[in-house]
């Protein structure tokens, strides 16, 4: 775990955050900056810096991510209006903070615009 790591930190329970959702090595909590009515960071508990890195993770970890994700979003109301899920990787995708993470958005109807 970087000692820097803000996502290492808030599973470490250093920093407190609005859990919603934990699994075996995934972690789901509210966006303090919300971008939408339902904004849910979603991440694997053990530091991977960003999507490109997932082969950091083992097979069970990136295999229960996408379920784990949909669970969320089901957990949240978000299963008949519909949501958005996506990742930025490295500056020119506005990451933003180098822990993968996945944001779950939905509640509202989306702009059309990434």
């Amino acid at each position: 775990m970087p000692d820097d790591c803000l996502f290492c930190r808030i599973v470490a329970g250093e920093i407190p955050a609005e859990v919603v959702r934990r699994s075996d090595g995934l972690l789901a909590f509210r966006d303090i900056s919300p971008k939408a009515p339902v904004h849910v960071l979603v991440i694997p508990e053990r530091h991977v810096q960003s999507l490109a890195g997932v082969t950091g993770l083992t097979q069970a970890e990136r295999s229960d991510m996408l379920a784990f994700i949909a669970d969320v979003a089901t957990q949240e109301g978000l299963d008949e209006s519909g949501y958005r899920v996506t990742t930025n990787h490295g500056p020119d995708g506005q990451q933003s903070i180098f822990h993968l993470h996945w944001h779950v958005l939905g509640g509202t109807q989306l702009s059309d615009s990434m």
